[in-house]
């Protein structure tokens, strides 16, 4: 039996992945199905390919390919195309469009008054790289796609059930996994997917050091009803901000979410406020007064999430003896998730070698 711990995006692709496989699987959430005290709540994500890594434009199409497959096989809509935007001289318009030229990747550059036409509610001030794959993922609706469906694939789901810490047996085949009611569940193979609790969860494996920040997002109305919004990140000397449809979590009437990257305020998965912090309301505020033209500068919604981020912002996935971590961290992670789920289940099922990219840095604890 393989258990996956958590059910989040990753934890909840990876059930999913690995019940269409026809593996057993138990999968252990310390809350409900879809809860909103971690980093895969809400009605919207940004999908794009535009990174300046090749590796991860690589990534981005490999992803895309894995979400229409879990659209298919959930009969979900999940990923709602809308292109995307990256501007300011921090994102080096220029330097992205050469590596998408070289991925093969549909885009344009443009000019500032080029762009102006196309998108008047966005005041631009440089170069703007448009790559028209780019579009929203729904992660409320993924993770319950993916759980629904592993559960009608025969996955035991355990709720309401924390994991305290996670055992290898001394000849290092079994796993014995300690829950908060005094339960230990026995498997061959866990998936360790605990998102922001993975730092304080007791594992015989040594993590790099992971930081987890609360983050606050904020959702405005657009003033034009009828607007397509693009998905767009912009960066200047300053801050870094992301915008996307909000979906669901702006309200009834279309609405635009908007936010820094990265600004978070370090906490932990168990001591987070969920208070929203009031001066990255005013900035964000500021910025959209001043750059987003297109939408009521007054916030109409907003809310908090948590980033678990690493050095080097790669993710984490890699294979332990029974163990597999899997965590997609570092803010950027939902846009993969449903393959991500597929590399973990590889990982666990023993069909591939964790990428050297993923590899944990450090070995097993004796």
């Amino acid at each position: 039996m393989i258990a996956v711990v958590g059910a989040g995006l990753t934890g909840a692709a990876t059930a999913w992945q690995l019940a269409r496989r026809g593996h057993p699987v138990t999968l252990i959430e310390a809350f409900d199905i879809g809860h909103r005290q971690g980093s895969s709540h809400g009605s919207s994500r940004i999908f794009r390919r535009a990174y300046a890594d090749p590796f991860y434009v690589g990534l981005t199409g490999r992803a895309y390919e894995e979400w229409r497959e879990l659209e298919r096989d959930t009969a979900t809509p999940l990923l709602r195309t809308t292109g995307g935007l990256d501007l300011g001289e921090g994102r080096d318009p220029e330097g992205l469009a050469a590596v998408l030229k070289s991925a093969g990747v549909p885009h344009e550059l443009l000019g500032a008054r080029d762009a102006s036409a196309r998108w008047p509610f966005v005041r631009f001030t440089g170069p703007v790289l448009y790559h028209p794959d780019a579009g929203v993922v729904d992660p409320d609706a993924t993770v319950a796609a993916c759980v629904r469906r592993a559960a009608g694939l025969g996955v035991r789901v355990i709720t309401e059930t924390r994991v305290v810490g996670i055992d290898v047996t001394d000849a290092g085949d079994t796993v014995r996994i300690r829950t908060d009611d005094g339960r230990e569940i026995t498997a061959d193979t866990v998936v360790v997917a605990a998102g922001s609790w993975l730092p304080d969860l007791e594992l015989p494996v040594v993590l790099p050091e992971l930081r987890v920040t609360q983050q606050q997002v904020f959702h405005f109305r657009q003033r034009d009803p009828a607007a397509r919004w693009p998905v767009m990140v912009s960066k200047d000397a300053t801050m870094q901000v992301f915008a996307l449809p909000s979906g669901g979590d702006g309200g009834p009437l279309p609405a635009v979410k908007v936010a820094e990257h990265d600004r978070g305020t370090p906490t932990t998965a168990d001591t987070r406020t969920g208070v929203v912090d009031p001066a990255s309301r005013a900035r964000i505020t500021a910025f959209v007064r001043d750059r987003l033209p297109g939408l009521d500068p007054d916030p109409v919604a907003e809310a908090t999430c948590l980033y678990t981020t690493t050095p080097d912002e790669d993710f984490v996935l890699d294979r332990r003896g029974p163990l597999v971590i899997a965590s997609p961290c570092s803010g950027h992670g939902a846009k993969f998730a449903p393959l991500i789920g597929a590399m973990a289940a590889d990982l666990a099922a023993g069909r591939a070698e964790p990428h050297p990219r993923f590899r944990l840095k450090a070995e097993t604890r004796p």
